[in-house]
C-alpha cells in the first residue's frame, strides 16, 4: 500500500485506498470488542495494516479459547456416569423366601395327613413352581393358564407314555418330547411341568393313580402355591423395607 502512495495509478486515488483500509479495520475491530480501537489513519496505511493484524490475532485467540472451553465441557460431561439402579431391598428377599417356606410347610402338613395313602404332595416339580411364582410373578411361566394347562397336560402325557411303552428310556423320551410339543401348541410354556411325566414313569408309588395323576399332586399342589403367591405379592407391594 505504501507503493500505491508513491505511484499514482490511473483511476485509483490515495484517498480511496485509505477509505477502504479504514472500513476494513472498523469491520475487523467490531468482531473483537476487547480490543481497543486504535484507528488513526492520519499517519498512513501502515498503522491501519498493524491494527488489522492485531484484530485478526484477537479473533484467532478468542476462537482458540472458545474451543478450549468446549473441550473442557465435553471432557467433564464424558466423565459423568449414570446413576446406578437401586439394589435389591430386604423385603424383596424376605417375602419370597417366607412364601416358599410357608408353601413347603403346608404341603408337608398335607403329606402327613395323607401318609396312609402312600402319596405325597411335596414333589420336586412344585419346588420349581415356587421359584417361578415367588421370584418372577410377572413372567409368562407364572401365568395361571400356563401353570394349570401345562401341569395337567404333561402329567397325562406321562401316564399315556408309560401305558404305551412301559418303564424305560423310550417312555421317558416320548413323554418329554410330547410334553414340549403340547406346551408349544397350546401356548402354555411352563418349564416345571416338563418333569411331571418323568416323575410318573420313574415313580412306582404314583402308578396306582393312573390318570388321576393329571390332577394330583401337580395341579392340586399348584392351587395351594397360587394362593400363597397372592399373599406374597400383596406383601411385596405394601410392606417394603
Amino acid at each position: 500500500m505504501a507503493l500505491l502512495q508513491h505511484q499514482r495509478l490511473p483511476g485509483i486515488g490515495c484517498g480511496d485506498i485509505l477509505a477502504r483500509a479504514r472500513s476494513q479495520c472498523l469491520a475487523a475491530a467490531s468482531h473483537a470488542p476487547s480490543l481497543p480501537v486504535l484507528l488513526h489513519v492520519n499517519g498512513g496505511s501502515r498503522q491501519a495494516h498493524l491494527i488489522s493484524r492485531k484484530a485478526g490475532n484477537a479473533l484467532s485467540l478468542s476462537g482458540r479459547s472458545r474451543r478450549r472451553e468446549l473441550c473442557v465441557v465435553a471432557a467433564s460431561t464424558a466423565r459423568v456416569t449414570p446413576a446406578l439402579p437401586s439394589g435389591v431391598s430386604a423385603s424383596d428377599v424376605l417375602w419370597p423366601s417366607a412364601g416358599a417356606f410357608l408353601a413347603m410347610a403346608v404341603l408337608g402338613r398335607i403329606d402327613q395327613m395323607m401318609a396312609f395313602k402312600g402319596v405325597s404332595l411335596t414333589i420336586a416339580p412344585l419346588g420349581a413352581v415356587c421359584a417361578v411364582l415367588f421370584t418372577a410373578p410377572a413372567s409368562p411361566a407364572a401365568k395361571k393358564y400356563n401353570i394349570f394347562v401345562a401341569q395337567i397336560g404333561c402329567a397325562a402325557i406321562g401316564v399315556l407314555a408309560l401305558s404305551l411303552f412301559g418303564p424305560g428310556w423310550l417312555a421317558r423320551g416320548a413323554a418329554l418330547s410330547a410334553s414340549i410339543a403340547f406346551m408349544t401348541i397350546t401356548g402354555s410354556t411352563h418349564p416345571p411341568a416338563a418333569s411331571l411325566p418323568l416323575l410318573f414313569i420313574d415313580g412306582p408309588k404314583f402308578h396306582n393313580l393312573q390318570f388321576w395323576y393329571a390332577l394330583f399332586p401337580g395341579a392340586a399342589g399348584c392351587i395351594i402355591l397360587c394362593l400363597i403367591q397372592e399373599v406374597v405379592v400383596y406383601l411385596k407391594k405394601n410392606y417394603k423395607f
